[in-house]
């Protein structure tokens, strides 16, 4: 396993628990399809469908040696990969109606994740 996947998996791992332990069930983890992939798919306290993207990056404790220069996970949340996520949730959405409540639909989020040495700051957007 290379040291991206093991942090994109670690990243993964506190996401989940993280939503776990704000009242969300966890359905599916990395559902891998030919039109697309999902990190997380997972039911919200009011039972909402939440297609989850997941993006992790590591920190050194004292960051960014250039001041103007902090990396920011939400930074790789670009354009193009809200339009694949996007197609992929419509397309998981199609195949799973059963999984939708009618009221409260479906919504994609993000979950990014910094870690450091001593721990790691979480911030999820709800509905992207």
């Amino acid at each position: 396993m290379t040291q991206r996947t093991e942090l994109g998996k670690k990243g993964e791992d506190l996401a989940c628990r993280f939503l776990v332990d704000k009242g969300y069930r966890i359905l599916e983890r990395n559902f891998r399809k030919p039109w697309g992939e999902l990190d997380i798919v997972a039911k919200s306290p009011d039972k909402t469908l939440v297609f989850v993207e997941v993006k992790t990056i590591r920190q050194s404790k004292g960051g960014s040696e250039l001041p103007d220069c902090r990396i920011e996970p939400e930074m790789q949340m670009t354009g193009a990969k809200i339009k694949k996520t996007k197609r992929a949730a419509s397309l998981y959405a199609g195949a799973f109606p059963e999984k939708i409540e009618e009221k409260t639909g479906w919504r994609i989020d993000l979950v990014a994740l910094t870690i450091n040495e001593e721990d790691c700051l979480i911030n999820h957007y709800e509905n992207i």
